[in-house]
């Protein structure tokens, strides 16, 4: 399993949290009781979700224990817990009005079995509300699973490195709509900004590169992965005339209402 890093992660946080912020504003839920948010990393979803709603009963919940911990730092009044996806799908516990998902569900198997599941644990009425990245074919992902295959490096991958996916939104539709009252699926290419193309390394150094460095046996062979990476990126991403790149990042949303009474 990879490590996560939350400053690392946060580093980025007015870029990451923007699709966040879109997805919430959507979700026409109006006073939602009960809502929480799966794979909520440092929390700093869960407060989106606590500025739109801010009379409702909100837990966050991630696999990651180090997530969790800066999550109850930043945000000690909302309730946090470490779990799983998968398992809180399977459970028959009370349901929620909203149950929230941003960049989290693409770390996770199977989703024509999972999303029905997430949908069941909705209140009538409800909504489930999902982001994901949607660029796996971008060149900053395909750099990295080209060089992790290259003769070079692949005799330091022993085992496969688990990678995120996702379906296109097509697919969310086939599979929600037989349980969905309704759904609002939609695409947004963000266009962000940065000062240069290490800022897209160390973008990627909190999420996507995370398993592909932790895969590595040395410190010395992650910074010479790192080095190699940035390379490849520079050229992938030339500098606009001001010197900043632009780094296009696609991402997909979907939101599946839950029959009313």
């Amino acid at each position: 399993m990879p490590t996560w890093d939350a400053k690392q992660y946060l580093r980025f946080n007015e870029e990451r949290i923007r699709p966040c912020r879109d997805l919430a504003a959507r979700v026409a839920v109006t006073a939602p009781v009960r809502i929480i948010d799966l794979g909520c990393g440092p929390g700093n979803s869960t407060a989106v979700l606590a500025e739109r709603w801010p009379q409702a009963e909100l837990t966050g919940m991630d696999s990651s224990p180090e997530m969790i911990a800066a999550a109850r730092q930043t945000e000690p009044r909302l309730g946090w817990r470490i779990g799983e996806i998968t398992a809180w799908a399977d459970e028959h516990g009370q349901p929620y009005d909203v149950v929230f998902s941003n960049a989290a569900l693409q770390w996770v198997a199977d989703h024509k079995a999972l999303f029905p599941k997430l949908l069941n644990r909705v209140t009538p009425g409800g909504a489930m509300a999902v982001q994901m990245p949607g660029n796996y074919s971008a060149p900053a992902h395909c750099l990295m699973r080209e060089m992790a295959a290259s003769r070079a490096w692949r005799g330091c991958f022993p085992v496969a490195v688990r990678e995120w996916h996702v379906e296109d939104l097509r697919t969310y539709h086939d599979i929600l709509a037989p349980k969905a009252a309704a759904m609002d699926i939609w695409e947004t290419e963000y266009l962000h900004i940065l000062p240069d193309a290490a800022a897209i390394v160390e973008w990627y150094k909190g999420t996507g590169l995370r398993p592909f460095l932790d895969a590595l046996s040395s410190d010395e062979m992650r910074a010479a992965f790192t080095a190699e990476y940035l390379e490849r990126i520079c050229r992938a991403y030339p500098c606009r005339t001001n010197g900043c790149v632009i780094f296009p990042f696609r991402r997909l949303f979907l939101i599946a209402y839950q029959h009313p009474l």
